[in-house]
């Protein structure tokens, strides 16, 4: 991700069985935005209608990031959503109702407010999760 070099973080890091993943924007591989929102001249999004388009586009970003390390959203113990709205697409890219902690935070702006509308991060473990029982 061309961001790495310019913002000087990495989209994921392991330690022992841990990868820690960074947030997740709704971005192609040459780093444009997907589904881009109407801003006016301050900064503020006008519509939130392609919230589904970003929310999926992350997840397909998290994806890719977690399969470099053998890992898939399966393997996804915990998430943190930063959304400027709610949206409902996380039963989806989980293959039903996640079964994640979870921490959602609605947020009037992100990282790139001309364009972002939610960003994602994960930690994931290598190993299969399970519930308590």
């Amino acid at each position: 991700m061309p961001w790495e070099q310019s913002y000087g973080y990495a989209q994921a890091v392991r330690v022992g069985d841990t990868i820690w993943v960074s947030g997740q924007l709704s971005h192609d591989n040459e780093g444009n935005i997907v589904g881009p929102a109407p801003v006016d001249a301050q900064g503020r999004i006008l519509d939130h209608g392609n919230m589904r388009i970003q929310m999926a586009q992350c997840y397909a970003n998290a994806r890719k990031v977690l399969a470099q390390y053998g890992a898939t959203l399966a393997n996804v113990v915990e998430e943190v959503l930063y959304v400027t709205v709610a949206g409902a697409v996380r039963a989806e890219a989980y293959g039903g109702r996640p079964v994640v902690a979870s921490t959602i935070l609605g947020t009037p702006r992100l990282a790139f407010p001309s364009t972002v509308k939610m960003t994602r991060s994960f930690l994931s473990k290598t190993r299969r999760r399970s519930r308590p029982g």
